[in-house]
């Protein structure tokens, strides 16, 4: 009988010490959570600042390639029209020589 309640007092010695030094590693102050929160909210806004940069050379660079897509269909609408005028031009009689 002895030797349990050694064991319990051993256990209740070991629980009590293992509660209490959770009890102090595990608190966290409201100034460490603030500092925290700060420096992810730091973090945040620089990750946003980047992303709204490249967010604005995006759109650049897609008005920049619709600009260039209304070039090529400009010059392909010149190479059409220059296309059937070399048609015909091959297509013609070859040019007479003058008589006399």
């Amino acid at each position: 009988m002895i030797q349990v309640t050694r064991g319990v007092e051993r256990l209740s010695v070991l629980g009590v010490a293992i509660l209490g030094g959770l009890s102090l590693s595990a608190c966290a102050t409201k100034e460490y959570v603030d500092q925290r929160i700060d420096e992810v909210n730091t973090h945040i806004s620089a990750v946003d600042a980047k992303a709204t940069a490249a967010d604005q050379k995006a759109d650049q660079a897609l008005s920049a390639a619709q600009s260039a897509q209304a070039g090529v269909a400009q010059a392909n609408q010149r190479i059409d029209s220059l296309t059937a005028t070399v048609n015909s031009l091959q297509q013609a009689p070859p040019p007479r020589s003058p008589r006399g």
